[in-house]
């Protein structure tokens, strides 16, 4: 039971990612806004965040790297970027974001929730570092195409008599 557990909480490929764009609202770490991912490489996204809280505005691009866990709606993600914003107070700033998280996929709707913590070093501003974390929501506006069963017998077809034979 224990190494079937264990195995489950590994890398699957296969499994991670089952949308190309994904757009929606985030919540946390004292601001809110607006959230979009776009599937850029298997497995890579690039999300880019637009926040708002009383005295500041800011922008973040995110790289991240998705794997699955115990299934294909459940995965963790971790990744880096890159912010810039102004501040009611002190004016502009700039600073750099890790990102780690895990989202899930709700089965037969285009809804996908995500919970993640993204520490940022932030520079030209009183804050120097900052610790939130944050619940996103996100429609499927592309899904990611599904060879289903079919896909699955022409893979192993060409595997069997080579790519040029029909």
């Amino acid at each position: 039971m224990a190494l079937l557990l264990a195995g489950g909480f590994g890398p699957a490929p296969a499994w991670a990612q089952k949308y190309r764009t994904a757009a929606g609202i985030r919540a946390g770490g004292g601001n809110y806004g607006l959230t979009v991912q776009q599937l850029v490489l298997p497995k890579t996204t690039l999300e880019g965040l637009a926040l708002l809280s009383p005295r500041e505005r800011s922008a973040t691009v995110l790289a991240e790297r998705h794997f699955g866990i115990l299934g294909p709606s459940l995965n963790y993600y971790f990744g880096a970027g890159a912010h810039v914003g102004s501040h009611k107070d002190d004016g502009s700033f700039w600073g750099l974001d890790g990102i780690v998280g895990a989202e899930y996929k709700i089965p037969f709707a285009r809804v996908v929730l995500a919970v993640d913590f993204k520490p940022t070093i932030e520079f030209n501003s009183d804050d120097w570092n900052r610790f939130p974390t944050a619940f996103s929501v996100r429609y499927i506006i592309v899904k990611q195409k599904s060879e289903g069963i079919k896909g699955l017998f022409d893979k192993i077809k060409t595997k069997i008599k080579g790519p040029n034979s029909d």
